[in-house]
């Protein structure tokens, strides 16, 4: 999925945490996608204060949106580099095509997993024949600096594991939890998972205590013993080795965590990259590309989406700034 914000921010993130922080909740804000009569997505990553966990440097809740009737998602063919996109739906269809030539539909209990690495373009849309309501998440994982221009790819993920506990049940989208693991393709350690808790009930998760850990709430729950609403997120910190999440009636929440990301980056529109010049340089090859339908490009060319490609932002006035991953409060 795009960030098709038409004036984007400067989304700065990366860098070492000096201390193991407290519980914080982050609020997310909405956005819209694809403009001011589109559906409200809720975007709790980059949040003001913290803006990555682990890898893991985007996140968008949204719907349930009935699209009864409508043309429900329609992010038409844009860019992306340095990072992974995480797509993930709890009801409805979303087709993907890209510049390699795939195309893909994704329901839920499915994931799809596209590795932009030096440089990819793809498009969603919800198909035709879609369902009445669209409900999902998407993520995005930075790639660290030994593999952010790799050759990118996709994958599908039809059947992933699941792990069940007494409470409820895990189906892991990346990494490993609970014994189960993905086949997924992941560059730094890290994990992704959708969790169900039982109506009633509170499910304990052990993790890996070198990770930092965050729950988007999917529905309202208590994570630790703090209420999450929907959409929102809690980051739990790192150092733990078992996180609770409760429900009175059935829930879900997403659980990511991963080794702290130890670099610097600058987050610009669809851009994962290092300073500056990097994101207006790969901001000037996609503007030529898109212009004349270079299908040698970085970003090659995207077949069967019924619309043009979007147009680069323009940059900001000030120059792009990598800064630590948290910002500094003082």
């Amino acid at each position: 999925m795009s960030n098709i914000e038409n004036d984007p921010d400067e989304l700065h993130c990366g860098g070492v945490a000096t201390a193991a922080p407290e519980p914080e909740l982050l609020r997310p804000r909405e956005v819209p996608l694809g403009g001011p009569r589109a559906m409200l997505v809720g975007r709790t990553l980059p949040n003001r204060d913290r803006r990555m966990v682990g890898a893991w440097c985007f996140a968008d809740f949204y719907g349930p949106a009935d699209i009864t009737g409508q043309a429900g998602m329609q992010v038409p063919p844009h860019p992306h580099t340095g990072l992974q996109t995480v797509s993930w739906l709890l009801d409805g269809q979303v087709l993907h095509r890209d510049s390699l030539g795939n195309t893909q539909l994704v329901e839920p209990g499915e994931l799809n997993l596209m590795t932009a690495g030096r440089g990819i373009s793809h498009s969603e849309e919800s198909p035709a024949d879609h369902s009445a309501i669209l409900h999902g998440v998407q993520l995005w994982v930075a790639l660290p600096a030994g593999q952010r221009d790799v050759a990118p790819h996709f994958e599908h993920h039809g059947a992933l594991p699941v792990a069940t506990t007494p409470e409820g049940a895990a189906t892991v989208l990346m990494g490993s939890l609970l014994g189960a693991t993905s086949s997924a393709k992941t560059y730094t350690p890290l994990v992704g998972a959708e969790l169900s808790i039982n109506a009633g009930a509170a499910m304990r998760i052990p993790v890996e205590p070198g990770f930092e850990h965050a729950v988007l709430a999917l529905s309202d729950i208590t994570v630790n013993g703090q209420q999450v609403s929907t959409g929102e997120m809690l980051y739990a910190g790192t150092g733990c080795d078992e996180v609770t999440i409760g429900s009175a009636g059935a829930g879900r929440a997403m659980l990511l965590g991963g080794a702290p990301f130890e670099e610097e980056i600058v987050m610009w529109w669809n851009f994962v990259g290092r300073s500056h010049d990097e994101v207006a340089q790969v901001r000037a090859e996609w503007e030529r590309g898109r212009e004349s339908s270079d299908e040698q490009g970085r970003f090659g060319v995207v077949r069967g989406y019924d619309a043009p490609a979007l147009a680069a932002p323009a940059l900001p006035n000030a120059a792009l700034r990598p800064r630590g991953r948290v910002r500094d409060r003082h």
